[in-house]
């Protein structure tokens, strides 16, 4: 084979990927299993010993959850497919209108379209500079750290690898509060009621995490501190979706919201800021079961307001945060 014999070298590009944390191919049982089996296998995630976790997994859990999870998964299951997959879909449809000559792409941590398939197609349209950004504000091992992974991963099993950064998290940055102060302010002024409190659940994670070096939890609470000045008003705080006996952050949403009615909080607000899109923590855990436990309790009136999702003001922001990781390989405006 002579030189000529080669494919031509592309013409280099730019590429920009958004991850996020995945979601199943279907809200069936057998889907949820494989989806479920890659996430909870992932030391990031279960800091447990293999030899230690795996009879769990799968002589207990994969053999029990899947079934719940997919029923949860139905309730918020669109005609676009997963709620998650969908927006990642209009988030980088709508960052590739305004990054003109740039690749944009998405891809989730587990499931599908995977992270190792979105490089080899980014690196396949000539790209020969690529921006991981995972789109977890708040810095988690289980999340951040993980999704930069699986990208040195995808990497590390390349010939001609290239050049790459990563978007750090953006907690406090102030494009991402007044992105959400504008979308929070804008959810609770269209309510028909006026909310007594307003909570910002995040996911929880354990104990031990915070215990261990994470900075996730003082992420959080900056954020929620930041978000708190920014809109000018007192939030609450708690985390959600608690696994397993072990201790994890709290206070816990659930329990927040089972104990509103009994202190006389009758309206609520729910937001969920660190999700960069709406997914079954936020709409089947927040939206269905938090406002079950809520109106249950006594409440009244439940609002559950959106993710930033593809709104004007997420694009806006991650057209911001993206430009200035990109600074020196974007050609001067």
């Amino acid at each position: 084979m002579t030189p000529a014999d080669h494919a031509p070298i592309p013409q280099p590009k730019i590429g920009v990927l958004l991850i996020n944390l995945g979601t199943p191919d279907a809200p069936e049982e057998r889907a949820v299993r494989r989806y479920l089996a890659e996430f909870l296998s992932d030391r990031r995630v279960v800091e447990i010993h293999p030899i230690a976790w795996k009879p769990i997994l799968h002589g207990f859990i994969l053999r029990r959850r899947p079934k719940k999870t997919a029923e949860a998964y139905n309730q918020v299951w669109t005609n676009e497919g997963s709620p998650l997959r969908a927006i990642a879909h209009r988030q980088a449809e709508a960052l590739r209108a305004r990054l003109h000559g740039v690749s944009v792409h998405y891809a989730m941590r587990y499931g599908h379209p995977g992270i190792a398939a979105a490089l080899e197609a980014m690196i396949g349209e000539g790209c020969t500079r690529i921006l991981a950004a995972p789109l977890y504000p708040q810095y988690c091992a289980a999340t951040t750290a993980t999704a930069n992974d699986a990208v040195f991963g995808a990497l590390a099993r390349m010939r001609w690898q290239p050049a790459l950064r990563t978007l750090p998290p953006y907690y406090d940055d102030p494009l991402y509060i007044e992105a959400l102060r504008v979308h929070i302010d804008a959810q609770l002024n269209a309510l028909d009621f006026a909310p007594e409190r307003l909570l910002l659940s995040f996911h929880g994670m354990p104990q031990r995490t915070l215990e261990l070096g994470d900075p996730y939890h003082c992420h959080c609470r900056k954020t929620a501190r930041l978000l708190a000045e920014a809109l000018g008003r007192e939030v609450d705080v708690a985390f959600q979706s608690k696994f397993g006996r072990a201790q994890w952050l709290e206070p816990a949403t659930d329990a927040t919201l089972a104990e509103y009615p009994r202190q006389g909080v009758k309206r609520v607000a729910v937001a969920a800021p660190g999700f960069s899109a709406d997914c079954i923590e936020t709409l089947e855990e927040l939206g269905i079961r938090g406002r079950k436990t809520f109106i249950g309790g006594g409440g009244d009136k439940f609002a559950l307001l959106d993710c930033l999702n593809d709104s004007r003001e997420s694009i806006t922001m991650l057209e911001g945060l993206v430009r200035r990781e990109l600074a020196g390989w974007l050609p001067e405006s």
